[in-house]
């Protein structure tokens, strides 16, 4: 019997040992995913299927509202070009992350993939996994 009484003790300690992993490792990944993509408004995107892209060079961010973001900085509609050759100049493959959150009129998404076209810019639309 005292036996088993010492194994039920040894088992606690190392599931308690184990839930402190789990926990640093927790605090580790909510101390980190910030960095990951430190430019992304807090969109909810629509769900697909596939791999997304970790190069970035320039982000732009449409929100329900209509409202128009360039790496986190609000521009109007029609600086939206502009915004985007500043802050693409001088790149080799300059590409633009496209996040339309859910919700929006396709008009919008297809407004920015025109001005990406006329300027050359690689698109790539940004969804939250399936």
């Amino acid at each position: 019997m005292n036996l088993r009484g010492r194994n039920k003790v040894s088992a606690e300690f190392s599931m308690s040992s184990m839930t402190d992993i789990v926990f640093l490792l927790l605090v580790f990944f909510l101390l980190t995913s910030p960095a990951i993509t430190p430019d992304a408004l807090d969109l909810i995107l629509p769900k697909a299927k596939g791999k997304t892209s970790n190069v970035q060079k320039a982000s732009v961010s449409i929100t329900k509202d209509g409202a128009y973001y360039v790496d986190k900085e609000r521009v109007s509609e029609y600086s939206i070009e502009t915004e985007l050759k500043k802050a693409l100049a001088g790149q080799e493959e300059p590409t633009v992350i496209l996040r339309a959150e859910e919700g929006v009129p396709i008009e919008d998404a297809v407004f920015v993939m025109d001005i990406a076209n006329r300027n050359n810019f690689k698109v790539v639309l940004a969804v939250r996994p399936n």
